[in-house]
């Protein structure tokens, strides 16, 4: 199972989305720092939760690194997120 679906998984399973979307934008950082060759290292997140409704921005970016978990987290050198309510 490649990144993409393992952050879909998790985040599907903690917060069952009303809409998400989760890109792989490695190739758009080739030769940056954190990048390697085969991708899978840069990552955008959109999701529109309403588990995440009452939640801050930063209780909103906690809940989601939690649910990935620190192993996923290890392994991405970037993951920007979009996510509201």
């Amino acid at each position: 199972m490649g990144v993409v679906e393992e952050i879909r998984d998790r985040l599907e399973a903690a917060f069952a989305p009303e809409e998400l979307e989760v890109m792989d934008e490695s190739e758009q950082h080739r030769g940056h720092g954190g990048w390697r060759e085969g991708g899978e290292t840069h990552f955008r997140v959109r999701m529109r939760a309403g588990a995440m409704a009452a939640k801050t921005r930063l209780e909103r970016h906690r809940a989601v690194n939690a649910a990935l978990g620190k192993d996923l987290i290890g392994r991405i050198h970037a993951l920007a997120l979009d996510v509201d309510g």
